[in-house]
């Protein structure tokens, strides 16, 4: 959504709180406080979302640190709710990346306002991880656990992100023993599995991936049967069996809960060895595999699903833009087998679409890079028909094998299965308000809908597809996409299946990509377990609540991360260009000035109010505008405009322009 205050446009989602009173009557709250970049701390009342979040003024945080939990002690209600932090119930992290400057270990946190005295000299300039050992608001010490390296240098900066959002970059040695002994025995492996599984090997089966892909999760056969019926097989790397519980590699996957993917990088959950080779879906290898296969219709429909354990053979590793050419050009390898996977995957989108599934499109970057990592070149990634071809096929997967265990679920009660399911809420009611008072505030009708009887209903998911159809093409296109994400309720893990709002399923789960997420793995396992007639239940499986907690967090700190990088290749992009005039898009309005993004590579800053000529300008926060006292110029959000970049602050992340 566009920026409004810093109190504003705080993250609300996932901050949960408790409340209790202490001896002599005071109210304490207990949750997680979050910070701006002000030095001011906001927390939401426990179960009360319509209440104001308590605020805390710096002089009153006790020490505590963004994302901490703490016990706060209610000093006012009114003209708005305040309080002062009394205890650090449990510190959010204690490993920070900080660079040396003037002799001072500072966090790169802008959160974290104080220096860390860490007992010894370093050299300017150097990134060095340190260990927080306490901090009182005052003062803060610590110990260098690692020095990263030079600021500025390309690999130093992207694992010094990493490293800020709580990843680690290397595996432990043993770890890496253990990865090294399944490789070295993975032949012997395969013979001794191949008895007890389906063997696909003999079926044509292809992979489609990124040209930079490094590990293949996914791959696809396809064969027409005698009745003219197809039968799709998704075949999904068979990780889980490499990762069990109670090894090392088990225990690290959980622990890291994703794969973080960097501008040029990806840092794995899995080490190498088998992220990127025995796990992994390779040209012409054998693999273990976990296969969901369908018999489908012309039409796409489902006549019936089998899941299996299996091992395959992939026949080619297709790029997108390899299979693309295949169909364009209606020649080349496997031409019958891509045609067929496409005119079924044209048909199901079809048919979501029709249900009422949101595409929210693609508005990634990807960057052209020299050997020293420096960004040459900044290009908008398109999505390409192979590219939705993959996505339709891995959604089948994923919602058929949530309906299977939830028919099960059904059909026996008295085992009382228990099941990770991907989950997506209606957006909340204040969010959409806002979208539709900024969505009419740039020239379009959106919102609540008379039910016939008086009433206005809330917009529906058809609602905001017709929206982003009626975009489609437009200047404010990119805006109003964003926006439209950003007042959706977060997707997360969960074994209280309540549907997928985006998607419009009712039941939904992540099996596909179990090389890079956590969440699959624990998927692949549930649904073995009923495969060989003996399900989890929910005594056996009583954490799994708590691990569809932490992989929803670690979820987020990984997109974090992967912002981070664009953000900070964004802005060494853009350095060389400073004095440099561009065509941009207001992006944001606030008191404090417009946002806007460069139109070429969605480069965003900020053009200050206080240097914007010829007037004094004024907020006008329902119509995203500043409004000229003496000239009623506006400038509002949407608007196109001229800019200047004046300054280029890799340090902070940070653009400055002016208007030209």
């Amino acid at each position: 959504m566009p920026r409004r205050s810093d109190t504003a446009s705080r993250k609300r989602d996932g901050a949960s709180a408790k409340g209790g009173s202490a001896s002599g009557g005071k109210k304490y709250v207990e949750g997680v406080i979050e910070l701006t970049r002000r030095g001011k701390g906001y927390m939401s009342w426990p179960n009360e979302p319509e209440k104001e979040d308590i605020e805390i003024f710096p002089e009153k945080l006790n020490g505590a640190l963004n994302g901490d939990t703490v016990a706060i002690e209610i000093l006012t209600l009114f003209p708005r709710p305040r309080g002062r932090v009394k205890k650090i119930v449990e510190r959010a992290k204690v490993q920070f990346v900080c660079t040396v400057k003037g002799g001072k270990v500072l966090p790169d946190d802008v959160r974290f306002v104080a220096d860390i005295k860490v007992g010894k000299p370093l050299a300017d300039g150097d990134k060095v991880l340190v260990e927080l050992l306490s901090w009182s608001g005052e003062v803060a010490e610590g110990k260098v656990l690692e020095v990263l390296g030079k600021a500025g240098e390309h690999r130093v900066e992207m694992n010094a992100i990493v490293m800020e959002h709580g990843f680690q970059t290397s595996f432990s040695p043993e770890v890496e023993r253990e990865a090294a002994d399944l490789e070295r025995r993975h032949a012997e492996i395969i013979k001794e599995e191949l008895p007890k599984r389906a063997d696909f090997r003999d079926v044509v089966t292809m992979t489609i991936d990124p040209k930079d892909a490094k590990d293949f999760d996914d791959a696809l056969s396809v064969r027409e049967l005698q009745d003219g019926a197809y039968e799709v097989g998704v075949h999904i790397a068979d990780a889980s069996f490499f990762c069990r519980p109670g090894t090392s590699i088990g225990q690290e996957a959980q622990r890291r809960g994703t794969s973080v993917y960097l501008v040029d990088a990806t840092i794995p959950m899995l080490p190498n060895a088998l992220s990127a080779n025995i796990a992994s879906l390779k040209q012409g290898e054998e693999r273990l595999a976990f296969s969901a296969v369908f018999i489908l219709d012309k039409n796409a429909k489902v006549l019936k699903r089998t899941f299996t354990k299996s091992v395959i053979k992939s026949n080619r590793r297709f790029t997108y833009e390899e299979a693309q050419e295949v169909l364009d050009k209606q020649h080349g390898e496997f031409l019958k087998e891509l045609t067929t996977l496409h005119s079924l995957a044209k048909i199901m989108r079809t048919q979501r679409a029709d249900e009422g599934a949101i595409d929210f499109g693609d508005n990634e970057v990807r960057f052209e890079l020299d050997a020293s990592g420096k960004p040459l070149k900044v290009v908008r990634k398109e999505r390409i028909d192979t590219n939705w071809l993959i996505e339709e096929f891995m959604l089948l997967a994923n919602r058929e094998v949530a309906h299977h265990i939830s028919e099960l679920a059904k059909k026996v009660p008295e085992r009382n299965y228990v099941f990770l399911y991907r989950i997506h809420d209606l957006p909340k009611a204040d969010r959409i308000e806002e979208l539709a008072t900024f969505v009419r505030a740039v020239g379009y009708e959106f919102g609540h809908r008379g039910s016939g009887k008086g009433k206005k209903q809330p917009p529906s998911a058809k609602d905001i597809q017709k929206l982003l159809k009626d975009i489609e093409g437009k200047p404010e296109e990119h805006l109003i996409r964003t926006a439209t994400l950003r007042s959706m309720a977060k997707a997360i893990y969960s074994t209280k299946n309540i549907g997928h709002f985006g998607l419009s399923f009712e039941h939904y789960t992540h099996f596909t990509s179990p090389i890079r997420r956590y969440p699959d793995m624990l998927v692949h396992r549930i649904l073995a377990s009923h495969l060989d007639d003996a399900p989890i239940t929910r005594r056996e499986y009583g954490n799994l609540e708590q691990l569809c907690i932490e992989a929803s967090e670690a979820e987020a700190k990984a997109v974090d991360a992967e912002r981070e990088s664009i953000k900070y290749k964004l802005v060494e992009y853009m350095q060389p260009k400073v004095g440099q005039e561009f065509d941009a898009v207001i992006s944001g309005v606030t008191d404090w000035g417009i946002y806007v993004e460069e139109k070429e590579s969605s480069a965003e800053g900020l053009v200050r109010v206080a240097t914007i000529q010829g007037d004094f300008y004024n907020y006008a926060p329902k119509e995203y505008s500043l409004v000229g006292q003496k000239t009623k110029k506006k400038y509002s959000l949407g608007d196109p405009v001229r800019v200047r970049l004046v300054n280029a602050d890799l340090a902070a992340r940070q653009l400055d322009f002016e208007l030209a």
